[in-house]
């Protein structure tokens, strides 16, 4: 397969169109389920110190995958990955409505951390997304195929209505009717998966690669073709930064995004109130990504970065100082899913500058793998300091994760510099 015989544009256009396909489904069965995990775990559990376990449990399930989707990947293209993936997240909803059926926590654990497939094929497609896609442009098409999750995150916490419907209809456990609708939307993804994203667009970049001819502008020496094939990372130092940057940023939006349920409801909001709050606040994630996409692209990588961290202080601000206020919380909410997609947008678009070829996969596999480790940290950490330093002192902690990433790109990174691949 050469550039003679496959149209690329053509080709990224329908990878992109395939991908957010996959994500408004796969974020319809996330947005479903996960968004009630932590009201489900403190039921089932007893004890609403577990109430945090739903979002640890299913960042440590995508961490769990996520190298492993990267080789399946290196191997075998996004197809298979992205397919299998999403399988193993349907397989979580229905472990944990099972479990919530015979009231046994440990086995809703690994069915939360078998849902976290699904968010670490969330994480991939994007990356997905930049295979054969122009550098000129990578932001931009990445930042579309995390914007298509807004549709499918944002209905989905507003489905524990139809969700109790469904779960009385078929005589379920209480609050496990919305893994019916997640089962059947994962499924969907998975078809779409394994039988639309046909070229593979990662084997198709990799034929290309090990085609093309070495030049000066695009090397400065002359590499074979099996070298530039199995890729090349440039600057190890801002590989790694922009790994911690993404960790971090994750760390902060899933610290205060995971309590915010128990928060609301210890103060009197009603079920479909904080299924409100959590579709602002995905929307704030989502729906201005590809507005954040651009800007990577025309102003920089770094600037976006910045202005995402300074978006996460104005909403630790706002929730620390009105608390009592659902209205508030909700507009903290949204801040802080606008700081997440902003710095996540952004960092994730640089490190796709800065990694090529067959090493692509293997380092946004760690990546993924970092970032999913740090959300689970803040997840786990985020229920004691719930208990133990109340809702503004959550957002305190949270804001020491911000400064630690305006440090890094200050010290480290070149904020009124343009990181493009040539």
């Amino acid at each position: 397969m050469t550039s003679t015989t496959l149209d690329l544009a053509a080709l990224q256009r329908r990878t992109v169109r395939v991908l957010i396909a996959g994500q408004i489904l796969g974020g319809l069965g996330i947005g479903a389920t996960l968004s009630i995990g932590s009201v489900l775990a403190a039921e089932v559990s007893g004890s609403e110190a577990w109430a945090g376990s739903a979002a640890t449990l299913s960042t440590l399930g995508a961490a769990a995958v996520a190298i492993p989707l990267g080789r399946l990947t290196r191997r075998h293209g996004r197809r298979v990955s992205l397919a299998l993936g999403t399988g193993i997240a349907l397989l979580g909803a229905i472990v944990t409505v099972a479990a919530a059926a015979i009231a046994f926590f440990p086995l809703m654990l690994l069915g939360f951390a078998m849902l976290g497939s699904g968010a670490a094929v969330g994480l991939q497609s994007r990356f997905a997304a930049t295979d054969v896609a122009d550098p000129r442009h990578r932001g931009r098409d990445l930042s579309i195929v995390v914007w298509s999750a807004t549709v499918g995150s944002v209905v989905g916490p507003n489905l524990f209505g139809p969700g109790e419907v469904i779960a009385t209809w078929l005589r379920m456990p209480p609050l496990t009717g919305s893994f019916v609708i997640a089962v059947i939307a994962q499924l969907a993804a998975v078809c779409v998966y394994a039988f639309a994203l046909k070229p593979d667009p990662y084997l198709v970049s990799q034929a290309l690669a090990a085609e093309a001819p070495a030049t000066d502008e695009a090397q400065p020496t002359a590499d074979s073709a099996s070298e530039r094939a199995a890729g090349v990372m440039h600057n190890r130092t801002m590989v790694i930064v922009t790994i911690g940057i993404l960790g971090l940023s994750h760390a902060t939006m899933i610290a205060v995004m995971s309590m915010t349920p128990v928060h609301l409801v210890h103060h009197g909001t009603s079920l479909a109130g904080v299924g409100l709050t959590l579709s602002l606040h995905i929307a704030g994630m989502f729906a201005l990504s590809p507005v954040f996409g651009w800007l990577s692209d025309t102003y920089g990588r770094y600037r976006v970065i910045l202005l995402g961290q300074a978006m996460f202080a104005i909403s630790l601000v706002i929730v620390a100082l009105g608390e009592q206020s659902m209205a508030l919380v909700t507009v903290g909410l949204i801040f802080l899913g606008l700081g997440w997609s902003a710095s996540t947008v952004s960092a994730s678009a640089l490190l796709g500058d800065l990694v090529t070829g067959a090493a692509r996969p293997i380092i946004q596999g760690r990546s993924d793998l970092v970032m999913n480790l740090a959300g689970a940290v803040g997840g786990a950490a985020a229920g004691p300091a719930l208990a133990l330093v109340g809702y503004p002192g959550l957002a305190a902690s949270a804001g020491v994760l911000v400064a630690a990433v305006v440090v890094a790109v200050v010290t480290v990174g070149r904020p009124s510099s343009r990181t493009r691949t040539a």
